[in-house]
């Protein structure tokens, strides 16, 4: 007969996982804060390199859907590539839809933006923040493993400076730049001219 109670077992939140790229390990990790569940993909133990790090916000149209509007998709994949060449790394998968504004905003933001406003006018014409995301708890899913001086995987100096608020010291920012193409292209510009991010388009 099966028991209805519930185990009072501790089982860890952290796993291997094999990928098309490689094998992580992989750890979720409860933000009560901001009611939000997050994931880290780590892999290496070597600690005489410095480990290679990309703080990623969650995109379903781009992750999961391949959407061309951004480069959200091709950016996961080259680092996720990227960590198991270099051996030692980590992607911090936020739970942070939208810039931070959520599933449902980001499909009225893309309304809006069909209509001929850019992604920065979309947000501010719903009333919600430009960018809304912040790294404080990024900064701790990285210090939980030991990943609190890294080479950051990123074109922008706001998600730089966060972390760096937070203790995390940043040894070099590496570039990435890939998915460009004709439909994001209008997006790409509009973060390198208005959002400050270090893009060439």
């Amino acid at each position: 007969m099966l028991s209805t109670e519930p185990s009072t077992k501790i089982v860890p939140s952290d796993a291997s996982l094999p990928t098309k790229f490689g094998d992580f390990r992989i750890r979720a990790f409860r933000d009560t804060d901001m009611s939000k569940e997050h994931a880290l993909l780590y892999v290496g133990s070597d600690l005489s390199s410095t480990p290679l790090v990309r703080i990623h916000s969650e995109c379903l149209t781009g992750d999961a859907f391949g959407s061309l509007r951004c480069d959200c998709g091709p950016q996961l994949e080259a680092s996720m590539k990227e960590i198991q060449e270099h051996g030692r790394g980590a992607i911090v998968y936020l739970r942070q839809e939208g810039r931070g504004i959520g599933l449902y905003s980001k499909m009225q933001a893309y309304a809006l933006q069909d209509e001929g406003l850019d992604t920065l006018d979309a947000n501010l014409e719903l009333g919600l923040p430009g960018d809304a995301r912040v790294y404080d708890f990024a900064a701790k899913m990285l210090a939980s493993i030991g990943f609190d001086d890294i080479d950051l995987m990123t074109n922008n100096p706001d998600k730089r400076q966060q972390l760096i608020d937070n203790g995390i010291s940043i040894k070099s920012r590496v570039p990435i730049i890939v998915g460009t193409c004709e439909q994001n292209r209008s997006y790409l510009r509009t973060k390198a001219s208005r959002m400050g991010h270090l893009l060439t388009v």
